[in-house]
């Protein structure tokens, strides 16, 4: 019997909404605002029980016992792990690691991919990268002589891939690069870097901790060789997220870390390794945050992603151009087709100034360097004011956060 794909539900916004109970809060007598999702969003209260449910009726070590509670957190284990998967569209669920998120994915492959590496190997990045991107690669490249080259980023925002295509040489190990930028919204063409990459024969790691909440992601389509996520983002858990490798590659990567679960045989003078996703999990995972993604991975699920798209972009265009009318204001990122976030400064007023004052209104945003001080660099300045928007907010939001900046900057300036 062929599975039938789940009938989506209509996106009602203020449906969505009544499921986040945070959302219903004030914030200095004023409606709560939510816009700072791109650090972390909110959580459903689908997501909340399955996490509670866990430690309230089922909670057990993963994999190792035999008594009920383990098979039954062990089966709601794997199930996640399966959700991941189906998520990203990998074909397998051994391709699929949990990690603690985005960063210790890529501590992962920095360290691991980092064994096979010699001196003089060159690893590309670009100035939009987070710095989860950036420090595990400059502590490789410190400790074993690598070079790091840096994509550059246009007046706009975008990756400058005629420059990708100059870096790329025999020495080149490794490209690992956003999918969406933290800090401008700018979607990286995937498939231009892919075939930049492919004619050098060089693995490609994508960062897709902001394009795995926005945008539908289809691994097997990207084809790259590694990809990342976290879950906060994703309305899931803090401390899980995922690795994807394409292939035998996990096969071929040595162990990141050592200890519990990871092995299969311990002996005075050598250990075997397990076999793979669970060769790369020592110790005892993030069991409920682990079953928790895999809710959140569930949730978004019943909702069509190109509806949700759509729905934010609106909002982005909504905000946008109420943004136009306040003088001495410059948005850092103005890509097309960017994610719905708006990274921006305002002209003698400093960002943190800018988000206490708009926090009197309710309305929660970032201010600072967004850890992406490379493109700080870039762009000429040393931190912005950032909205971000997430299926959750409406257009009343985004009219709120515009009036919000204009009382700040009668008031700052």
């Amino acid at each position: 019997m062929t599975a039938q794909t789940p009938v989506k539900l209509p996106l009602d916004i203020e449906a969505i909404r009544a499921e986040f109970p945070i959302l219903h809060r004030q914030v200095n007598d004023k409606p709560l605002v939510y816009l700072d999702s791109a650090a972390s969003a909110q959580k459903p209260e689908f997501v909340i029980e399955s996490v509670a449910g866990v430690y309230r009726a089922q909670y057990a070590n993963v994999h190792r016992g035999l008594h009920t509670l383990a098979n039954e957190t062990t089966e709601a284990f794997e199930a996640a792990r399966e959700d991941v998967r189906r998520f990203l569209n990998a074909p397998s669920t051994n391709q699929i690691v949990f990690t603690r998120g985005t960063t210790e994915a890529i501590n992962l492959l920095a360290a691991s991919f980092g064994q096979m590496l010699k001196t003089g190997d060159e690893i590309i990045l670009s100035e939009a990268e987070h710095h989860s991107n950036i420090v595990p690669w400059r502590l490789l490249a410190d400790r074993i002589g690598l070079e790091l080259k840096w994509v550059d980023v246009t007046d706009e925002g975008s990756i400058d891939y005629a420059h990708l295509a100059q870096l790329v040489g025999p020495k080149t190990a490794l490209i690992t690069i956003t999918h969406m930028s933290n800090v401008m919204g700018t979607v990286t063409d995937v498939s231009r870097v892919m075939e930049i990459a492919r004619a050098a024969d060089v693995p490609v790691m994508i960062d897709g901790s902001q394009s795995a909440v926005h945008l539908p992601v289809d691994v097997q389509a990207l084809d790259c060789d590694f990809f990342v996520f976290t879950g906060h983002k994703l309305y899931g858990p803090s401390g899980i997220g995922a690795f994807y490798a394409k292939g035998d590659w996990l096969d071929r990567l040595p162990p990141y870390h050592g200890g519990g679960e990871m092995i299969a045989d311990v002996y005075k003078d050598r250990v075997t390794f397990a076999d793979i996703p669970h060769k790369f999990e020592a110790g005892t995972p993030p069991i409920a945050d682990a079953i928790g993604l895999g809710a959140a991975i569930r949730w978004l699920e019943r909702y069509d992603r190109q509806a949700i798209l759509e729905h934010e972009r609106a909002l982005l265009d909504r905000a946008m151009t109420g943004l136009v009318d306040i003088d001495g204001l410059r948005i850092i990122g103005t890509a097309q087709d960017k994610g719905a976030i708006i990274s921006f400064t305002l002209e003698g007023a400093h960002a943190h100034d800018i988000a206490q004052i708009v926090d009197k209104y309710g309305i929660a945003i970032r201010a600072g360097h967004h850890c992406a001080q490379p493109l700080m660099q870039r762009m000429g300045v040393s931190s912005t004011g950032r909205a971000s928007f997430a299926v959750y907010n409406t257009v009343e939001e985004a009219d709120a956060f515009v009036e919000a900046l204009k009382k700040a900057r009668e008031f700052l300036i």
